[in-house]
């Protein structure tokens, strides 16, 4: 997990792996006969520290006086750099030209597409249910935060992220309450 998230998946080899593991090749392929097998077990790890991190985190109430939904998106921004994430979100990235990454990823992906989480917890980015307007804002939310996190900016870093999400905040806040993004612009 830590060298995909550091290094990126095609500077991982099988070789850094086992090196990093303190193992010889030998030993690593007694128990990883191929890279598609080591890569499966390992996008179970990843998958299983991010699942984890984000119950943790979809478990917490949102403090009181606080929006919902600023708080959702706060909490999945601040997830978004913890390294099963960082590391899921470099697979992501690989998987776009590696056919058997984006084999083995698909599981994965479609789970946590999935997650249907209630109440105010952070995956449900507010609301629950499947009203299609709710669906909108939270996926709003959550690919506007990944392309976020991915992204790069080469001036004034700080500021223009925290602009950004706030404009996300906005954004999403504006779904929830009207259904209609037409609202954002000319509110």
């Amino acid at each position: 997990m830590r060298l995909f998230a550091e290094m990126g998946y095609h500077e991982a080899t099988n070789a850094v792996i086992a090196d990093a593991a303190g193992l010889t090749r030998g030993a690593m392929l007694y128990h990883f006969a191929s890279r598609e097998e080591l890569v499966e077990a390992a996008i179970s790890h990843i998958e299983l520290h991010r699942a984890r991190l984000f119950e943790q985190a979809a478990s917490a109430p949102t403090p009181p006086g606080v929006d919902a939904a600023e708080h959702a998106i706060d909490v999945y921004w601040a997830l978004l750099h913890e390294l099963p994430f960082l590391a899921f979100a470099e697979l992501e990235a690989a998987a776009r030209t590696d056919p058997m990454l984006a084999e083995r990823l698909a599981p994965a992906r479609s789970a946590f597409d999935h997650a249907q989480l209630g109440g105010d917890r952070i995956g449900a980015m507010v609301q629950a249910g499947d009203d299609p307007r709710f669906q909108t804002s939270r996926d709003l939310g959550r690919f506007l935060l990944e392309g976020l996190a991915k992204g790069s900016m080469t001036y004034d870093e700080i500021a223009r992220r925290e602009r950004l999400i706030t404009v996300v905040k906005r954004a999403v806040r504006m779904l929830n309450r009207k259904g209609d993004l037409h609202d954002l612009w000319t509110d």
